[in-house]
């Protein structure tokens, strides 16, 4: 343990030396160009090193997976579209894309809900409680998405019937004499999947409340109290005037936390590694990966989630644009 502590703390140190060394070096050779050359090269030198890093560890990757998914499964031999054709007509990862779109239709709205809930109900307190309110809420921002799945195991865990429970769940149905319950194969209208779509929205709700008890605060107290003296009550306060100006970090939420769930691993792979019908994208390219050694699936399937997401992003950039034009 201590060497382990030891050699991160050695890494961090390392890393920040040896850039603070890098740039100091850049910023020496540049000067010495002279104040001509200097204002043309000088943002280039100090961005270079963070151009390079994201050609080599992101872009150069990218394309290579995209080649990777026109091969077959030992990416020996060009298979053109096949890798696409097999997944797509696929029911079963039709399923996983099913399982994909309800993680993104109901994990950002949850999130953005239960975060403005609490951010509204919190900023009523007094400060003390407001404090101690938001604190409790965002902990689980600092817990990984295993250590979170982990926890939450312990509520839905299941024992054989006539074995003590200690999943939470089932101790508490004991207590009214009902049988215990294997939550993570109930089906039935994806309820297994929803009890892990809590999980996400457990962590992410701390995030979701300090941006929009941030928007909320920075509400013009003129255009609240205008509303009151018009006689309005609170509610339609609330939606007519309050919502719309905090629009923009709604929709900042919204989609950063979309983004995530595009991308959700770690909970499923946790809790049931895909069974019982809560196979997501993310844990599938494990699998085929890693598993089954299908190099050509998976370089497919992250493909198709590059694809996914980058409409996305794209209307996150321009969002952020927005913003910036209209202050």
């Amino acid at each position: 343990m201590v060497i382990k502590l030891a050699s991160a703390v050695l890494a961090i140190l390392g890393g920040i030396s040896g850039a603070m060394l890098l740039f100091w070096i850049l910023n020496k050779l540049v000067e010495s160009l002279g104040h001509r050359w200097e204002d043309r090269i000088k943002p280039w030198a100090f961005a270079g090193p963070a151009i390079l890093a994201i050609g080599v560890y992101l872009i150069y990757p990218a394309v290579v997976t995209v080649q990777l998914s026109f091969a077959n499964a030992t990416s020996t031999t060009y298979v053109g579209l096949a890798n696409y054709k097999d997944l797509l007509t696929s029911s079963d990862f039709l399923g996983v894309l099913l399982n994909n779109l309800l993680w993104i239709l109901i994990v950002p709205a949850g999130t953005i809900v239960l975060g403005l809930g609490v951010a509204v109900l919190a900023d009523r307190l007094r400060p003390r409680g407001e404090r101690v309110t938001k604190t409790a809420i965002f902990l689980p921002m600092a817990i990984s998405m295993v250590g979170a799945a982990t926890i939450w195991r312990t509520i839905y865990e299941y024992q054989p019937e006539g074995e003590t429970q200690t999943g939470l769940l089932n101790a508490v149905q004991g207590l009214f004499h009902a049988g215990p319950t294997f939550w993570y194969s109930i089906e039935t209208l994806h309820l297994n999947s929803l009890l892990l779509m809590v999980i996400l929205i457990w962590t992410q709700a701390g995030y979701s409340m300090v941006l929009l008890s941030s928007a909320i605060k920075a509400t013009p107290e003129e255009t609240i109290e205008a509303a009151r003296i018009d006689g309005a009550n609170e509610r339609r306060i609330f939606f007519r005037i309050i919502v719309p100006q905090i629009k923009g970090t709604i929709i900042t939420v919204f989609i950063t936390v979309l983004i995530g769930v595009m991308k959700v691993f770690d909970i499923v792979y946790v809790t049931t590694n895909g069974a019982f019908n809560t196979d997501v994208i993310g844990r599938r390219f494990y699998n085929e990966l890693f598993t089954n050694g299908n190099a050509g699936y998976a370089a497919t399937i992250v493909v198709l989630l590059m694809l996914a997401i980058t409409p996305v992003l794209i209307v996150q950039v321009r969002h952020f644009k927005a913003e910036e034009a209209g202050r």
